[in-house]
């Protein structure tokens, strides 16, 4: 358990349940998103009708947002209700508390975030 939040194992677990397509999807947008933009972190988020948005790291003088904050604020900005599932790319060893609290408050509790390398393999699934 991570902060009250639970965790299941990376995907190199061979007993970890391969990843839903629609998962591998927000992992391959947010893995994209920092790459072409040069960001320390890319994140994607599904909300509940099946629309992802996607964000990097926004790092300006007079704002800062992490890259799955700035994802959550995307999905709030577009009339999302809620959240299925986020993913982040980071080479941070796992998520900020805020990160964790920008999905839950939209999500609600239990929405599964997915956190990978730079590499974008899963190193662990959080449920905020």
């Amino acid at each position: 358990m991570l902060g009250g939040m639970t965790t299941s194992p990376s995907s190199e677990d061979p007993q970890a349940a391969p990843l839903d397509p629609e998962d591998q999807k927000l992992l391959t947008l947010a893995r994209s998103t920092r790459a072409r933009n040069g960001v320390p972190e890319g994140a994607a988020v599904r909300d509940e009708t099946g629309r992802t948005y996607v964000a990097g790291t926004v790092a300006l003088d007079s704002l800062r947002l992490s890259a799955l904050q700035t994802a959550v604020a995307m999905a709030v900005a577009s009339g999302a209700a809620s959240l299925e599932a986020a993913a982040v790319v980071t080479a941070a060893p796992a998520p900020a508390e805020a990160d964790l609290a920008a999905v839950r408050d939209l999500g609600g509790p239990g929405t599964p975030v997915l956190v990978a390398g730079p590499d974008a393999v899963v190193r662990t699934r959080v449920e905020v």
